[in-house]
């Protein structure tokens, strides 16, 4: 993505950089690390494609990872912390692999089983869809910084579909998505956009 431009009730939503647990795979729920050198560098490439744009609203998860990546993309005295935006509570699975956690329970999946001693897809469901009514009140062009799953839960809450469609949703880390509308139906504008090419002149 080259070029980026938001109407009034658009959503701009980014998922914060790397860190060394988005690196090896591993479940990072409440854990609150950091990003790592290379997620601090894709973190500041952002900011000159949103210095021009006009939000209404800034909201960032609790954890420092989405925070930060605020921060870096040049938006942090804008920022308005929503903890409703935390990444999913992974409970007993916090910290381990998609393959750890299969070797316990083979066919194991997110958005269809929630975790032990964490959250359900519903409750992250409800979660959003508190997010997703602040963000239509408020009207304007908004910015949100949050996670991997947490996102891709909103993404399908976005147009009407359930927690669960949310693992039809692949995001990666630092990439741009914008959530809009088609004929006053909730749409998806583009997803999981990487930023292509050099960067806009500072």
């Amino acid at each position: 993505m080259t070029n980026l431009a938001l109407s009034a009730g658009e959503v701009l939503v980014i998922r914060h950089g790397e860190t060394a647990w988005s690196l090896s795979g591993q479940h990072t729920g409440t854990s609150d690390i950091p990003l790592t050198a290379n997620g601090d560098r894709a973190a500041r490439r952002l900011a000159p494609y949103l210095s021009d744009l006009h939000f209404d609203l800034v909201l960032s998860s609790t954890l420092q990872r989405a925070r930060r990546t605020c921060e870096l993309a040049g938006l942090g005295e804008r920022m308005v912390i929503e903890p409703d935006l935390r990444e999913w509570d992974y409970g007993a699975y916090e910290g381990l692999t998609a393959a750890e956690i299969h070797a316990e329970s083979p066919g194991w999946l997110v958005f269809r089983d929630g975790c032990p001693g964490g959250e359900s897809p519903q409750q992250v469901g409800e979660r959003v869809d508190r997010v997703i009514a602040r963000v239509r009140q408020q009207g304007g062009a908004v910015a949100l910084f949050a996670h991997g799953h947490v996102l891709r839960v909103l993404a399908a809450r976005w147009i009407g579909l359930t927690p669960g469609h949310g693992c039809h949703f692949l995001l990666d880390t630092s990439t741009l998505t914008v959530l809009s509308h088609y004929r006053d139906l909730p749409a998806l504008k583009c997803w999981n956009a990487p930023l292509l090419g050099p960067s806009p002149a500072q």
